[in-house]
């Protein structure tokens, strides 16, 4: 699938980005459990191969800014219906217009930006398992992430409009979805474990004062020293998204 294509439908399927001992080392994380928000310094250099793929989608200089464990099993077997993610993690709260409500989860503070930023960002979901048809595989609706904010009690409904795709895996796949796509997960019907390690990922700088927590414990760049060390890459995406849109040329022909 080519990059127009990601944009236009809003994922896509990289199978064998991670070999086995990849995987194992992906394992090998320190967690506090299923749900944590992580943060070692291990983890840039691990996600190496999806920044590579990041980059591509989104533009040079795209970095990982969240990373998230999942782990469902048949003691932990949980559904979750059509949604939208809609928040980002940052260093601290500051005011900034557009930003908000705030909130806290395992212990990092999340907020929820303008649609338009996080319409400028994409998720990997990493599959540390096999993840097939009877194990909760995530559902997507292919082109929602062009419909801007979906209200919570309208997003099924919206989805509805949408064909829907089943992100089977095999361990070592990667999917990638724009973020804020509709998805959901049903409970699954023969539960084995299925760990899924989901990044989210951004190539620019928030505004206000606000900067991104990111996903190792060495990373306290301000907004500016971030913009400073990325000016290039910065320079180029915005001279990319002036000329041709977020969302890119092809798709406006589309």
């Amino acid at each position: 699938m080519s990059t127009f294509e990601f944009q236009r439908d809003g994922l896509q399927l990289y199978p064998t980005v991670y070999d086995d001992a990849g995987i194992e080392r992906l394992r090998g994380i320190p967690t506090k459990g299923p749900g944590a928000r992580l943060q070692d310094d291990s983890l840039p250099d691990l996600l190496w191969p999806v920044s590579r793929i990041a980059s591509r989608l989104l533009g040079i200089g795209a970095q990982p800014v969240r990373a998230v464990l999942f782990d469902k099993t048949a003691e932990r077997n949980w559904a979750l219906g059509w949604h939208q993610d809609r928040t980002l993690v940052v260093e601290e709260r500051r005011e900034v217009e557009g930003f908000g409500p705030w909130s806290r989860k395992d212990g990092a503070l999340h907020v929820a930006p303008p649609i338009e930023l996080l319409q400028r960002m994409a998720t990997f979901r990493i599959h540390l398992d096999p993840c097939g048809a009877d194990n909760a595989p995530l559902q997507a609706a292919v082109g929602s992430h062009r419909c801007g904010y979906v209200a919570a009690d309208q997003a099924a409904a919206e989805a509805e409009q949408h064909p829907v795709a089943q992100c089977l895996a095999q361990a070592g796949d990667v999917w990638a979805y724009s973020t804020p796509i509709l998805h959901a997960s049903a409970r699954a019907d023969a539960p084995a474990r299925r760990r899924v390690l989901q990044v989210d990922y951004a190539t620019f700088a928030l505004p206000g004062g606000l900067v991104w927590r990111g996903v190792a414990l060495a990373h306290r760049q301000t907004a500016a020293e971030w913009a400073e060390e990325n000016a290039e890459a910065i320079k180029a995406n915005r001279e990319r998204i002036a000329k041709h849109g977020i969302f890119g040329e092809d798709l406006r022909r589309w």
